[in-house]
């Protein structure tokens, strides 16, 4: 089976699968023999930021030595991204011959795509004896796939609406789901949240004895300065101080996500009985792999990917552009999903923008280049309607002038569209 052949299998027989509950996985994990309890390491959720905080543990887990395994989602451009064992994807072969291995246990137990996802990541970190594991939940917490393990840190980044069909149309609802994946004893290393989502959060944690290292009050970031190059700030948390602290991650966020990695890992330390050496921290911060989040992918003129896919993300993708390009336009490649606020999100990029080349990303959820030229058509901003991302981007670069600036994005989906057209990939 090749590449695009298995991914049209796994897609078109297993995603009509999604169902909320954790008793398919549970049959899954007896069954494969409880795989995920001989792994060790960090599980993040969050509504903004996991991804960001599980690519800077990865980084300074690396630093630890060999044997550290990435499981993220979605993925960019290849399926095989999902799974990062120190620092690289596995083979697509090796990924597709521990499917094929399982894929009669998979049709008996009724598994979704990504709680058979899930599985191919376990499963192959524990073949390759991975000693850290890097675990991003995929949607909530509580009934999420990946949360039938117990980790040795967890952590929540943020609380946002998001997913409101099926997390809850209230911060406070996201927050209990979120909070699902707190363990009895484990600390949970906890982001800057409004009062009422961390009120809920902080009585899970208390109610399962958890300790909880707070950003705001266990955690602090002071002086964040930001460049086209990446971010520096200063770090606190007990009695380590790191002033001046760098990484290659762009954007004032950053700097509350990879702070709350650091903790993270810094609690790990203590917890397998290793001493954090700075050093060593600070050459690992400016080695943070994660595409598609405040990514340059070219010069004269700049353009750079971001993620951003909900209101929250793109208050601080406009946050950042403010303090890196002050009181400039740019121009933005857009498209977003429709089954997000994609109304607010164009009010808030029109802000910044001075034109944008509107297009509708492959996803089966995205918005209409109409529906968006329409909810532009609101604001003082020229909007160019395109047949494709591919389209847009092209003709974005094309018509730049060497100083300026773009912004592509609105959607995972469309940065990975971006991506395979700037690297000529189909």
């Amino acid at each position: 089976m090749q590449y695009n052949e298995f991914l049209a299998h796994i897609y078109q027989k297993y995603s009509g699968n999604v169902k909320l509950g954790l008793e398919r996985m549970q049959e899954l994990w007896k069954a494969l023999g409880q795989p995920q309890m001989e792994l060790r390491g960090f599980h993040i959720a969050g509504t903004n930021g996991k991804g960001s905080v599980c690519a800077s543990l990865e980084a300074l887990c690396l630093a630890l030595g060999a044997g550290v395994g990435l499981n993220t989602s979605p993925h960019l451009i290849n399926y095989t991204e999902r799974f990062r064992i120190d620092g690289q994807e596995l083979d697509f072969q090796e990924v597709l011959a521990c499917f094929t291995e399982h894929e009669r246990l998979f049709e008996e137990c009724e598994a979704s795509f990504f709680e058979i996802t899930t599985a191919l990541a376990i499963l192959l970190f524990r073949k390759h004896d991975v000693k850290h594991t890097i675990l991003e939940v995929g949607l909530g917490g509580r009934l999420d796939a990946t949360n039938l393990w117990i980790p040795d840190i967890t952590a929540i980044t943020s609380i946002g609406l998001d997913h409101i069909k099926t997390l809850g149309n209230s911060l406070e609802l996201i927050a209990r789901e979120k909070a699902g994946i707190i363990k009895e004893g484990v600390p949970l290393v906890l982001g800057k949240l409004d009062e009422s989502p961390r009120a809920e959060i902080l009585a899970v944690a208390e109610a399962k004895a958890a300790p909880v290292h707070l950003y705001g009050r266990d955690i602090i970031v002071s002086d964040i300065k930001l460049s086209p190059l990446g971010t520096e700030w200063n770090y606190e948390f007990r009695d380590y101080r790191f002033p001046a602290l760098r990484a290659n991650l762009i954007g004032a966020h950053q700097a509350h996500n990879v702070s709350l990695a650091l903790t993270a890992f810094l609690l790990y330390l203590e917890k397998i009985g290793l001493k954090a050496d700075e050093d060593v921290i600070r050459n690992a911060l400016s080695r943070i792999n994660w595409q598609g989040r405040m990514q340059v992918i070219h010069h004269e003129p700049a353009f750079i990917l971001d993620g951003a896919h909900n209101v929250q993300g793109i208050t601080a993708l406009m946050e950042s552009l403010e303090q890196i390009y002050p009181k400039r336009k740019v121009k933005f490649v857009l498209s977003i999903l429709a089954d997000k606020d994609y109304r607010e999100m164009i009010h808030l990029i029109c802000s910044k923008a001075n034109l944008i080349y509107v297009a509708q990303n492959e996803s089966d959820r995205a918005a209409t280049v109409e529906a968006q030229m329409q909810a532009i058509s609101k604001f003082p901003v020229q909007a160019i309607p395109c047949a494709s991302v591919k389209e847009a981007y092209l003709r974005a670069m094309q018509e730049a002038g060497p100083d300026e600036v773009i912004i592509g994005g609105g959607s995972l989906y469309t940065v990975g569209e971006i991506l395979k057209a700037s690297e000529g990939k189909e």
